[in-house]
Order: C-alpha cells, then structure tokens, then sequence
C-alpha cells in the first residue's frame, strides 16, 4: 500500500529535521563558537570544514549572532546552528534566521516545543540523570551532558546504564587529548571549545590557525 499523502508529510519532515545533525552524527563533533568579535562567519564555517568539522554553533551570547547566522547559513558542506537559545523568542528568531539546529544548556520545554512545532532537530543540555531522561522526553535528538567536566568520560558510561539507547554529547572542558575518552565511553559526539575557536583567534581572522586546530581535535577522534 503507498503512503498517504500526509504519511509523506510527515517522513519529508522527519527526514529535514535529521539532516540538520547528519554530519554531527557521522563526524561525531560539534564545535561551539564563543566570541567577541566574528569578521566572517562564512569564513569561520569554511576554515572548521576544512578540518573536518562539519557541523558549527554559533551563540547567543555573540553579538549579533542573528546576522551572523544569515550570513553563513548557506555555507555548502556545513551545517549552522545556534546555542544558548533561552527562549521560546530566541528560537524562532534562530529558525527564521536559517539556523538548522538548537542547542540548549538547560532543559527548557518553551525551546523544545518551537523546535518540534518547526522540524528543527535540537540538543537539550542535561546533567542529572532526571534531566538527561526529560529532555530526551521532550524530543531531544541527543542530550548535550553539561559540564561533561564535572564527572567526566565515566559519567558518560553510567547513564548508558539505565539509558542504553540515548544519544550524548558531552560539553564542557572536551578537549583534543580526552575526546577520544568521551567516545569511548559511549559519546555520539563531542563538543569541541575554544582549544578550536579561541576567541582572540576568531575575532582576528585567523582562520589557518582554526583549520590547524580543528584538524589537530579531529585526528585525535579514532
């Protein structure tokens, strides 16, 4: 029996909102940018692909991060997000800004619902194990585990305990020569910080130096 029309509706849906996190899952990293200043965000975004990370999240907590998004949503080869969305506001302005994913810190249901309303894939940050089993709940398409640093690769390993099936990503104090734990240790991914983007060399434009420095945490991954 074909489909339904809305049966394909809602697969074309599903299947948008997975390819805003496809080179998430398949580079298993993601790499945060926080930032003073951002000469070009097309620059940015070109500079992190080109070693080896695909998938980018820019801040609120940049100024002018909305334009900024604008300016870089179409980069080919990558995938533009936003983080530290707060509000129900703050992500519809990131959704309309082009923003193919969400990142929370906190489980916040408001951001959720704006997302699922949308077909916009998000992470929801999560700590305990009650707030890494809520977000989840609430449709998280993986679960950021923030500060990882708190407890570090092991964390990791016991929420897989009652959690087998979640997807984590831990954040937070990931670097290039423990990455490789928080994989081990049953991460979908990572978060890579300023060890990539330091924001003295992202508000310079060196962007060389980030593409040095994304290859360096990418070929510490296997």
């Amino acid at each position: 029996m074909s489909a339904s029309p809305a049966d394909r509706a809602d697969r074309a849906a599903a299947d948008r909102g997975a390819e805003g996190l496809r080179w998430l899952f398949a580079d298993r990293v993601v790499c945060v940018v926080r930032a003073p200043v951002l000469p070009s965000a097309s620059a940015l975004c070109e500079a992190l692909a080109a070693g080896g990370i695909r998938t980018v999240e820019l801040t609120f907590t940049t100024p002018d991060v909305l334009r900024h998004l604008e300016s870089a949503a179409s980069v080919p080869g990558v995938s533009l997000g936003v983080g530290t969305v707060l509000t129900a506001a703050d992500a519809l302005d990131a959704i309309h800004a082009g923003a193919r994913f969400l990142v929370t810190p906190g489980v916040l249901p408001e951001v959720a619902a704006v997302a699922r309303d949308h077909d916009v894939p998000f992470l929801m940050g999560a700590l305990t194990p009650t707030e890494v089993l809520t977000a989840s709940s609430l449709g998280a398409a993986a679960v950021k585990v923030f500060p990882a640093s708190a407890f570090g690769p092991r964390y990791l390993r016991d929420l897989h305990g009652p959690y087998p099936d979640l997807q984590l990503v831990p954040s937070g104090g990931v670097t290039a020569g423990n990455a490789a734990e928080y994989l081990a240790a049953g991460a979908a991914a990572v978060t890579a910080g300023t060890g990539v983007v330091p924001p003295d060399v992202v508000s310079a434009g060196d962007w060389a130096g980030i593409t040095r420095r994304a290859t360096e945490f990418t070929g510490g991954l296997t």
